[in-house]
């Protein structure tokens, strides 16, 4: 089973930057459809941004648009998540997912649904001060 694990998180002034990663173990990540969720405090859980596997790909949610941008480097077996801008309302505990089962379903219809996912990080907290 492939492990997750996200590093990066900490407190940011509103406006800053953040940069998350997340590293996979195994020697398939390149077959691998990595996205990444969050959960702010007191609120479900919701879509951020997903990559397909050569990166040619990215879906991101309309709240991080033109803020966030996802990436992927397969010979290090890592996703990453550039956060600019940051607002107070992006606090939240930011989870990576890896979808590692094909079955033909399309990235645009179903990579926002965190069910599309099958291993998950423990993710990490990311705070924005206003």
């Amino acid at each position: 089973q492939v492990q997750l694990v996200e590093s990066g998180g900490g407190l940011v002034q509103a406006g800053g930057s953040v940069g998350l990663s997340c590293a996979a173990s195994g020697r398939t990540f390149s077959s691998y459809i990595m996205g990444w969720f969050r959960q702010p405090p007191r609120k479900e859980r919701e879509f951020v941004a997903a990559i397909t596997r050569r990166g040619l790909s990215t879906d991101y949610a309309d709240s991080v648009k033109g803020r966030f941008t996802i990436s992927r480097d397969n010979a290090k077996n890592t996703v990453y998540l550039q956060m600019n801008n940051l607002k107070p309302e992006d606090t939240a505990v930011y989870y990576c997912a890896a979808r590692t089962v094909g079955d033909g379903t399309s990235f645009f219809e179903h990579a926002r649904f965190g069910s599309y996912y099958g291993t998950w990080g423990q993710g990490t907290q990311v705070t924005v001060s206003s």
